[in-house]
């Protein structure tokens, strides 16, 4: 069978490859993207979608919830304040990974909490792009 996964990018990815690149690297969000499709094969069927705003990513996880068995979360700076988001995914009743590029816990202190872990299934941090691509894997072996 084939798991359906939405992989959900908050504020700032779509500058990848050219923000902060010694933070977040060079690759670009559509290099991500096709990365992940390689991974995936044919045995996942992934939608991916990225948004600056916090309504926008709370309506994808709400369209999630009926198309998709898995979301792979990167929640940037949201994730250490937005209350909504973690209320959106804990309607979600499949797997939740969240995704971030750097160590939160290596930087500033603000960015140690994140809400969105009290609903994560697991948490990848530090790894860059290759994060996403664990997730991915995981998902897929379970």
């Amino acid at each position: 069978m084939t798991i359906r996964i939405a992989v959900i990018n908050g504020p700032n990815l779509n500058l990848l490859g050219v923000r902060q690149p010694e933070i977040y690297g060079y690759d670009t969000l559509a290099d991500l993207e096709s990365q992940m499709r390689a991974a995936a094969g044919n045995n996942a069927q992934l939608s991916f979608m990225q948004s600056n705003h916090e309504g926008e990513i709370i309506e994808e996880i709400h369209r999630a919830r009926n198309e998709a068995d898995a979301i792979i979360i990167n929640p940037a700076a949201y994730s250490h304040t937005s209350v909504a988001i973690l209320d959106a995914l804990n309607t979600f009743e499949g797997k939740v990974m969240e995704v971030h590029l750097s160590n939160i816990h290596k930087r500033e202190k603000f960015r140690h909490h994140s809400w969105v872990s009290g609903r994560a299934d697991a948490v990848i941090c530090g790894m860059g792009m290759a994060g996403y691509l664990a997730a991915l894997n995981y998902l897929m072996a379970s």
